[in-house]
């Protein structure tokens, strides 16, 4: 089994910074794309950032110059930095990763339990 767990979520102040973490184990061979999501109350769930196996970014128009992330490639892991926080970005933040768990194996699409960060005064 791959599980995928989320760290860093919590309360903090419009115009603030968090940092969320997130660490892929069990059976893994090599991880393809790896990315955050995030779901609000009453929303459907929405890309917010990706990162492939090459190092190529992608980000939502909305956290495009205030998110980034990033990658530990020997540790399975998968960062997500966030600047200048606003209350819209108040939300469950979800961890993914494409995981191919054998050499001759197919990539399989796993999901974190996820993270809430909510954005306050």
């Amino acid at each position: 089994q791959v599980q995928l767990v989320e760290s860093g979520g919590g309360l903090v102040q419009p115009g603030g910074s968090l940092r969320l973490s997130c660490a892929a184990s069990g059976s893994i061979f090599s991880i393809n794309t790896m990315g955050w999501y995030r779901q609000a109350p009453g929303q459907q769930r929405e890309l917010v950032a990706t990162i492939t196996r090459g190092g190529s970014t992608n980000y939502a128009d909305s956290v495009k110059g205030r998110f980034t992330i990033s990658r530990d490639y020997a540790k399975n892991t998968v960062a997500l930095q966030m600047s200048s926080l606003k209350p819209e970005d108040t939300a469950v933040y979800y961890c993914n990763a494409d995981v191919v768990r054998t050499l001759y194996a197919s990539a399989r699409n796993y999901w974190g339990q996820g993270t809430q960060v909510t954005v306050s005064s």
